[in-house]
């Protein structure tokens, strides 16, 4: 079977985003703004995964085009939660650099697969 690097990745992420809201319920008390990043974090790898058995090359594009826009919204939580000093510059560093990774190799696979089919 071959590697699917984004879905690996996205899961690998998803399980970053459940570690971060963890932390910061348990050690911050913030819940409100880890529940949102919990939720659109583990979205993506998600969405990746439905997009695997899409009903056609239409459905596919539109899963990973969400996708990549709850990677967008991802990356506003992470942003406000580190500039609101609940996750420290090494640990933004860290996650954020996943984050963009996803989104780079997400808006990849929209813009070919549009290409492709369109």
């Amino acid at each position: 079977m071959k590697n699917n690097v984004v879905k690996e990745k996205s899961f690998a992420f998803a399980l970053r985003i459940v570690k971060l809201s963890q932390y910061l319920n348990q050690e911050k008390q913030e819940y409100v703004l880890s529940k949102q990043l919990l939720r659109s974090g583990t979205a993506i790898g998600a969405l990746v995964r439905e997009a695997e058995y899409a009903e056609s090359p239409a459905d596919f594009v539109h899963k990973k085009a969400v996708a990549l826009k709850e990677a967008n919204e991802t990356l506003y939580w992470l942003e406000l939660l580190h500039h609101a000093n609940y996750i420290d510059v090494r640990g933004f560093n860290s996650i954020n650099e996943d984050c963009i990774e996803l989104l780079k190799l997400l808006t990849a696979i929209v813009k070919s697969t549009k290409s492709n089919n369109y």
